[in-house]
């Protein structure tokens, strides 16, 4: 293994540097590509996987070095889009990310204020106040398909506070409306967009950074969400425990908010008292972007408005975006979606919990896979039972599979195996109708089910694919014997055991 591959990343510049070390985990290429459209395109061959449409497939991260109509500026995709290249860059096996999660969780790091020496976000300044300025040339927004709204920002990290509720950062829907201008998408209970409302109230304006191009572990950090991190919790605190350093923020130019210093990119704003508009009013296409579900969301007839106030970058500045469906979503939900509830029922049930799975066809958030450890009888309860507190714990769950120990959970065929062995739709399946989850859902609509009375509401479901306890000697699966296989195949490079 190379230095570089054991090197500490601090920052996303670090992350790539790790990332060339490892053979297949990140390309370049110089080709001319058009951020309109062709980039998404070209990445949803090469590495998108999730819940894109086929073909697809989970490959290295990208960079496009040569931008039609941005010489200045690269863009790179798939950072995170495979739970091996999230392993690499938290220094941690794939298949331990959840515990390394809960693990910063119990020992959070608070960001900090640094001075002007940390600014490196503010290298190269563009003020909205000057007469060429305008977003839309200095910025490769992409478009992920030819219905988009508009050219998006799909990795931009919202930071704003409130002076009574404490600090947030979350990611949003950020589409291009102007010269100076952008729309905001708040998923409902979203705590910024209480700060939001808060402002407007008050007729006041929200000042906000929107940061891009970062360490990984802040993105990670940034998706957890209540009760986990409840109303007023930095959870760039989450990303400074997984680093067990903290967060370096700096002052903005021309707002009264706080930017990530290593940001390769900061968008500086406010979003403004009363003012809305059509998300698809440059194109009227109807649709906003692909979302995580794997369907192109409704354009909305009514966003928040963010007006610029300038935009700050590092020299020779990186745009990092993401193919919405893919499975960099999976990774950027998921890994919060697994460690909060992990960290939630191993409070609760020590050890009966032992892996939680946020798996690739839910999108990180739809659809989890409880690994249940039965010791005696009583523990057949205890597995629906885990499963109704991670329902608590992760409001936009909306189905569980249970399964025993002996269960792979991050192999799909090993799921529907225990599935179709372990489980009978007349004793275990629990179905709780009308529960709230996820407006992006098509199917949790009055139109689809007209017994559900608002969209974002839906029957949850829990699949108990656990063998029952008392029966679990007619469940034992076949026993092979354990054999080094590396001599008798050495150019496979298998690992053992």
């Amino acid at each position: 293994m190379s230095n570089q591959e054991n090197a500490e990343v601090y920052d996303f510049r670090a992350a790539l540097e790790k990332l060339q070390s490892v053979p297949g985990q990140y390309i370049e290429t110089d080709h001319p590509v058009d951020p309109n459209g062709e980039l998404a395109g070209v990445y949803k061959r090469i590495g998108a996987g999730g819940t894109v449409q086929r073909p697809t497939r989970l490959g290295p991260a990208m960079m496009f070095n040569n931008v039609q109509g941005y010489p200045d500026v690269r863009v790179l995709v798939g950072l995170m889009a495979s739970r091996e290249r999230v392993g690499l860059l938290l220094d941690t096996p794939p298949h331990q990310l959840t515990q390394r999660i809960d693990e910063a969780l119990r020992n959070p790091v608070p960001p900090v204020n640094a001075g002007p020496e940390a600014a490196q976000c503010q290298e190269v300044v563009y003020r909205a106040t000057d007469a060429d300025f305008d977003l839309r040339k200095l910025l490769p927004a992409p478009t992920n398909t030819d219905e988009d709204a508009g050219p998006y920002f799909c990795l931009g990290l919202v930071l704003a506070s409130d002076p009574e509720l404490g600090t947030d950062v979350t990611i949003h829907r950020l589409c291009v409306q102007g010269r100076d201008e952008l729309s905001i998408f708040f998923a409902p209970g979203r705590h910024i967009d209480m700060f939001r409302q808060r402002a407007e109230a008050q007729g006041k304006k929200l000042s906000i950074t929107i940061n891009m191009g970062l360490d990984p572990a802040i993105h990670i950090g940034a998706c957890f969400e209540a009760p986990t991190t409840p109303l007023g919790y930095d959870e760039l605190a989450v990303a400074g425990g997984l680093r067990q350093q903290p967060v370096k923020l700096v002052d903005a130019l021309t707002v009264n908010a706080k930017a990530i210093g290593a940001a390769e990119i900061v968008i500086e704003g406010v979003i403004e008292p009363g003012q809305y508009v059509r998300e698809d009013q440059n194109t009227n296409t109807g649709h906003a972007m692909p979302e995580f579900p794997g369907y192109d969301g409704d354009a909305n007839p009514s966003l928040p408005v963010i007006k610029v106030t300038a935009i700050t970058t590092r020299k020779n500045p990186i745009l990092q975006t993401l193919v919405g469906p893919g499975e960099e979503h999976v990774s950027l939900a998921g890994l919060p979606t697994e460690g909060s509830i992990y960290h939630a029922l191993d409070k609760a049930m020590p050890g009966f919990v032992s892996e939680v799975y946020a798996h690739s066809a839910g999108g990180g958030k739809f659809l989890a896979i409880l690994k249940c450890n039965k010791k005696s009888a009583f523990d057949d309860g205890r597995a629906r039972q885990a499963a109704l507190l991670a329902f608590g714990i992760y409001s936009e769950l909306k189905n569980i599979i249970l399964v025993d120990e002996d269960v792979d959970i991050y192999d799909s065929d090993d799921i529907l195996w225990a599935m179709m062995t372990r489980f009978q739709g007349n004793r275990d399946l629990i179905a709780i109708p009308g529960v709230s989850c996820h407006v992006l859902d098509p199917s949790q609509s009055p139109e689809y089910d007209p017994s559900l009375s608002a969209k974002g509401l839906t029957s949850k479901s829990i699949f108990d694919c656990t063998a029952p306890f008392h029966l679990r000697d007619k469940f034992k699966r076949a026993q092979f014997r354990d054999v080094d296989p590396r001599p008798f195949a050495p150019q496979l490079n298998l690992d053992y055991p």
